[in-house]
């Protein structure tokens, strides 16, 4: 099966390998939860609050930041590899949440992909009803990745 995962800094802020390898590594875990026939291929992208806001306003109407955009695609390549789509994270948020929620960056950035690839896959958390099935999945996969809420 391909898992095909690029990621693009484009946030101005250092984003070490450590970092990137867990992302990658809490995608390739919350995608186990569903089935691909020949395999998957996602993006992500660090941005900064700047980039995030316009991203935001220009998508969602929204005009300020947030920690994380997705960008659902649901298309095959011509491998017949699910193209799921891409996710932006705010690094700046990303950094400040952690710090609100007194856990590491690494956790914090986890959740956000994980949040984002729960997305990808058609999980919302408009109703109160969908963002406890929404949060009960985000609990198992972080779980499975040892990042559960300290």
């Amino acid at each position: 099966m391909i898992k095909e995962i690029f990621s693009a800094n484009r946030s101005g802020a250092v984003i070490n390998s450590e970092l990137i390898a867990l992302i990658e590594k809490s995608i390739q875990t919350a995608l186990e939860e569903f089935d691909f026939e020949k395999g998957y291929q996602v993006s992500v992208s660090f941005v900064n609050e700047e980039e995030i806001q316009i991203l935001n306003n220009q998508y969602r109407g929204i005009d300020r930041p947030t920690d994380v955009l997705s960008f659902p695609m649901q298309e095959k390549d011509g491998r017949g590899v699910d193209i799921l789509g891409d996710i932006i994270i705010s690094i700046n948020a990303a950094q400040r949440q952690a710090v609100e929620y007194s856990h590491s960056l690494e956790r914090e950035a986890a959740y956000l992909s994980v949040h984002s690839v729960l997305h990808l896959m058609g999980y919302d958390h408009d109703c109160e009803e969908d963002k406890l099935q929404m949060r009960s999945l985000e609990e198992i996969i972080m779980l499975k990745l040892g990042l559960e809420r300290g």
